[in-house]
This record gives structure tokens, C-alpha cells and sequence, in this order.
């Protein structure tokens, strides 16, 4: 099981940036975000996967958030750019240290078994 420490997130105005940080306490296979907003299910983000470095994207954020990662530190990072208010919500960092997303596929909360605490993002219109 991998220990998630997450860190960034606050308040921003539309259209500004924020960057959220997620160390994990081991070599994860692949990390992702997730959000969920009051009343919401909680929906995929962004993930990558941690040797090649693919990225995926939900359509509502791709051009606009960016997912890296850091191997060194075993670290993601989430860029979020152009912010919405819809984009308001708390972004949980998820991993899994042997599951790696395929290509063609996009990954599911059910894909990852190791959660960080929830970071609040709350961008004002």
C-alpha cells in the first residue's frame, strides 16, 4: 500500500493556475487525479503512467491541465490552467503500485487502491 501526501490547491479567480503536488511513499506503476464536487460522482482527471509517462486526460480538462511526474520523488504533479468554476471541487490524488492503464483505456476510480486526503480548489467567478 502507498501513502499519498498531496499539497497545493486554494482559492483562484477564473482563469488563473494553480499547481497541485502528490508524493507517494513508494515507486507507484501509475498515479492519477480525480475531483469530485459536492453532490457529484468523483471523476477522473488526469493519470499517467509512472515509467513512460503516457498521460491521459477527461475531455472537460485536456489543453488546460497538465499531469507530469517527478520519478526521482515519486511525485505527480497536476497543473491546472485556465480554471473555471466548474472546474471548483476536491482533486484526490490516487495511485497503484502494480496497475498501469493500457493505452486504449481510460482508468476508473476502481483502477486505484491507494488515496491521498483531498485537496480543495476553489475557483471564484
Amino acid at each position: 500500500q502507498l501513502r499519498l501526501v498531496e499539497s497545493g490547491g486554494g482559492l483562484v479567480q477564473a482563469g488563473g493556475s494553480l499547481k497541485l503536488s502528490c508524493t507517494a511513499s513508494g515507486r507507484p506503476a501509475s498515479m492519477a487525479w480525480f475531483r469530485q464536487a459536492p453532490g457529484k460522482e468523483r471523476e477522473l482527471v488526469a493519470a499517467i503512467r509512472w515509467e513512460d509517462g503516457n498521460t491521459f486526460y477527461a475531455a472537460s480538462v485536456e489543453g488546460r491541465f497538465t499531469i507530469s511526474n517527478e520519478r526521482a520523488k515519486n511525485t505527480a504533479y497536476l497543473g491546472l490552467n485556465s480554471l473555471k468554476p466548474e472546474d471548483t471541487a476536491v482533486y484526490l490524488c490516487a495511485a497503484s503500485r502494480y496497475w498501469r492503464p493500457i493505452l486504449t483505456a481510460m482508468p476508473t476510480r476502481h483502477n486505484y487502491g491507494d488515496w491521498g486526503q483531498g485537496t480543495q480548489v476553489t475557483v471564484s467567478s
